[in-house]
Formats: structure tokens, sequence, C-alpha cells
């Protein structure tokens, strides 16, 4: 038998009660934070996995932290799941006048521009850019920062311009570095990231995406290094910087 919406909201409060379970009921929205994020990542690993029973338990997963937050909000007399619901249906539809009203929008790229103006008309007195939270991946707050700064012209036209500012940022990080400046490598090394991401975004490429992609690409070569060298009857710490180099030359020649 299939369950629905008001099933979850009943067990999520079941699970609150003096007869459910005495973990449940000593959570917070303070304590279930760290839960909400770990299911956002695994939502999306399982999404980038391709993994179709994965994503289904993982988009439950979300969904209940979403249901459960609400429950124990309402204790707390502050708001319910039916208050989340009926303000997501109101924004869904004011930030879609060209779809439930009479603005028109031809492709994917205006209808963002409508869903951030109804947006900036919503919030307008909100400063924007301290809207994103603080808490989000640093590379995709990163991005949004740019992003939020671009919809009001504060922004380069193309690629080819943010490059320059790259390789700015990457020569004051050098000085810095020579002239051995604690401080001042730490600030210079965060610019030049910051200038990065926004190249990235310029190429229509996702950071964080990325960033985990090439970090993936390193963990597959290293382990095949470590197999290699197992091969050798050794340890990775067994060989030389020289050997090692070797070995991963020979794993990118493979994989070429």
């Amino acid at each position: 038998m299939k369950k629905s919406f008001q099933d979850l909201v009943e067990l999520s409060r079941y699970l609150r009660s003096p007869q459910g379970c005495p973990w449940d009921r000593e959570q917070s929205l303070n304590t279930v934070t760290p839960y909400i994020i770990e299911e956002a990542y695994e939502t999306v690993q399982a999404i980038e996995l391709k993994d179709k029973d994965d994503i289904i338990e993982e988009l439950g997963d979300l969904f209940f932290q979403v249901i459960f937050a609400s429950q124990i909000a309402s204790e707390d007399g502050e708001f319910d799941i039916e208050e989340v619901v009926d303000r997501l249906h109101t924004k869904l539809i004011s930030r879609h006048p060209h779809v439930f009203g009479d603005e028109k929008a031809k492709d994917a790229q205006e209808a963002i521009k409508i869903w951030h103006k109804q947006k900036l008309k919503e919030k307008s007195r909100k400063r924007r850019l301290l809207e994103i939270p603080r808490t989000m991946p640093s590379l995709l707050r990163a991005h949004r920062v740019g992003e939020k700064a671009s919809q009001v012209g504060c922004d380069w036209k193309s690629a080819e311009e943010v490059l320059p500012k790259v390789k700015e940022e990457l020569s004051e990080l050098e000085v810095e570095i020579k002239n051995q400046n604690g401080p001042g490598i730490e600030k210079e090394w965060g610019d030049l990231v910051f200038s990065i991401v926004n190249l990235g975004r310029h190429l229509k490429l996702d950071s964080e995406k990325t960033a985990h992609k090439a970090i993936d690409g390193f963990i597959g070569r290293f382990s095949q290094v470590e197999d290699k060298a197992r091969k050798m009857d050794k340890q990775l710490s067994d060989l030389t910087l020289e050997e090692m180099d070797e070995l991963w030359d020979l794993v990118k020649r493979e994989e070429a």
C-alpha cells in the first residue's frame, strides 16, 4: 500500500511523541541541520552515479528531513509543514509570471531573468549577497556570489576578460609566497580561488562538480599507482618520489 504525504507527517509526529523514539524526541532545529546537509549531499551523489534506487531512497531521506524539521518547529509554536507547503506554493506561482501570468519567456535564459526579477521585488530590502548561506560548500558559495553580483551588472562580459584577473591574483600570490607573508598568502590564495571560480562560471562549469571530478580522477590514478606498487611487492612509502612519478606517468599513458 502506497503511503501519502500525510502519512509521513503523522509518522514524524509519532516519532516525536512520548511513545516514539528517544533520539528523535531529543532533536532540535539546530541538531538536525547536519543531517539535512548530509542527506542533500547523498542525494546529489546518487544522481551523479545515476543509481535509480539510491536516488529514490536519498530523495526520500531528504524529503523527510523537511517534514521532521517542520514538526520540531510546530512543537515550538513557530510554524508547521502546512505553512512550509503554502509558502512554497505561493512562491512558485509568483516567480513564474511567464507561466501563471501575462509575461512571456521565449527560452530558459529569459525565464531565469524573470524569476530573479520577481525575487528582487519580494526581497528588495535585503542585501542580496548576505542571503547566500555561509554553510554552503565554498566553491558553490563563490559561484552563487558571482551569479548574484552578475544579475545587477557587476561582472565580466566573458571568460577572456576574467583570465587577466586570474593571472593578476596568481602574481600577487607569488609575491606573498616569496616574501613568506603568511596572512598575505592566505588572502591572495583565497582571491585566486575566487577568481578561478568566476572563470569557471563564465566557461559554464560547475566549480563544485568539476573539482569533485578532478579529485575523483586523482584518487583513481593514486589507487592504480598503489596497485602497481603492490605488484612490485612494495608500499608507496617504500618508493622514491621519482619512482612514484614514473608509475604515475605509466598510469596516465595507460588511460590515454
